[in-house]
């Protein structure tokens, strides 16, 4: 399991993986500020300063977004944004950002090196281990 302090990290890392997807979706949509809030969301539960419950409310709003997108790299970006907040909920959720950041890069190679640059072998390992608790409690 991971510590409330490597939880808070994640949600850390999943709103920088989805800020850097981020332009996709707002070039797209420059008026739609849902991915954006979604970002905040995440640093905001990281900081203590909003619930999960409400984290999780600005996610849905995200993947709203991401549903009423043209483009597939706008939705990748928008849905990056709602996993960076729905991670305040579930932890492995920012492995789910991380993917879908780098579906909406123009490198996604380069993008998966950022990402494992940015997270840091120990909070890597961490989540592996949780990635693999979800996975034994899945029903076979």
């Amino acid at each position: 399991m991971i510590s409330p302090s490597e939880h808070r990290e994640l949600a850390r890392w999943a709103a920088a993986c989805a800020e850097r997807a981020l332009p996709a979706f707002e070039a797209e949509h420059p008026d739609d500020p849902r991915p954006r809030a979604a970002i905040a969301a995440a640093r905001a539960w990281a900081n203590g300063a909003i619930t999960v419950q409400a984290a999780r409310e600005i996610a849905f709003l995200a993947h709203a977004a991401a549903r009423e997108s043209t483009g597939p790299a706008a939705d990748a970006a928008a849905r990056a944004a709602g996993h960076a907040a729905a991670t305040a909920h579930l932890a492995t959720h920012a492995t789910h950002a991380a993917d879908y950041a780098a579906r909406a890069a123009s490198d996604a190679a380069d993008e998966r090196c950022w990402q494992r640059s940015a997270i840091g072998a120990e909070l890597l390992a961490a989540v592996s281990r949780q990635s693999q608790r979800e996975l034994d409690r899945q029903p076979a």
